[in-house]
């Protein structure tokens, strides 16, 4: 069960500019909850995927593809820890392919399974506290959350860490090709009609293009003790 009265900061931003990294680090340096709510959209887009509940995206126009969509989105058997279980599977590195993240991408902007998905997320609310990732986390899922962060980095910035990322798995990728998926990706969520991709009008904007990730990290505990050392004194 969730607790209303659990404390939350939200990290949103696009993919790539380090809101995971830095969700996880900060969630661990306080000892907090942490939800990696985009990893929800990866998991259903991987679920779906593998059960080919669509094959095109024409496909996520059709009211039976929704539903079975939004019902898949409400059982999945899920278990965060250090790594992501479905169903005692750990899937970890299943749902961080390009393939996934673009698919996730497109079924975000369904309202019915933002809607089905929009509870489990608000479940991880929990004392001592919740450190959420995402998109919309101070906008739509928690509104009233303490700290907002919005974490965002140039598209060039957010694809080179990306082709790191693939090079050390081994796998090949365009810079160029990245940096155009990642564009169109960023236009696609901007642009979507349920919870665009955009900051809270009371959120703390971090550019992470040329600071570290520990300056980050830093950055958001100063903003963290600023409201929480000061609400209680």
């Amino acid at each position: 069960m969730s607790d209303i009265n659990a404390p939350v900061i939200t990290i949103d931003g696009p993919g790539g500019s380090g809101k995971g990294t830095i969700g996880y680090r900060l969630a661990e340096k306080l000892h907090w909850h942490f939800l990696d709510s985009g990893a929800l959209y990866r998991i259903l887009a991987y679920v779906a995927d593998t059960n080919k509940i669509f094959t095109e995206d024409k496909d996520l126009e059709k009211s039976s593809v929704i539903k079975k969509l939004s019902e898949t989105a409400l059982s999945l058997n899920l278990e965060f820890n250090s790594k992501i279980l479905l169903d005692g599977k750990d899937i970890s590195s299943l749902i961080r392919t390009e393939r996934v993240g673009n698919l996730a991408s497109k079924i975000a902007v369904i309202p019915e399974v933002r809607e089905a998905l929009l509870e489990a997320q608000r479940v991880f609310r929990k004392q001592p506290g919740l450190v959420a990732d995402g998109r919309d986390m101070g906008t739509v899922v928690f509104p009233d959350a303490e700290v907002k962060i919005y974490l965002t980095a140039s598209a060039e910035i957010r694809a080179e860490r990306r082709l790191f990322q693939l090079k050390e798995k081994g796998i090949h990728a365009s810079l160029a090709n990245l940096i155009d998926e990642i564009r169109a990706r960023d236009e696609r969520d901007s642009s979507r009609a349920a919870a665009p991709l955009r900051p809270a009008k009371d959120a703390i904007i971090i550019d992470s293009s040329n600071i570290s990730i520990n300056q980050v990290l830093d950055i958001a505990l100063r903003h963290h003790s600023k409201v929480f050392l000061t609400s209680s004194t």
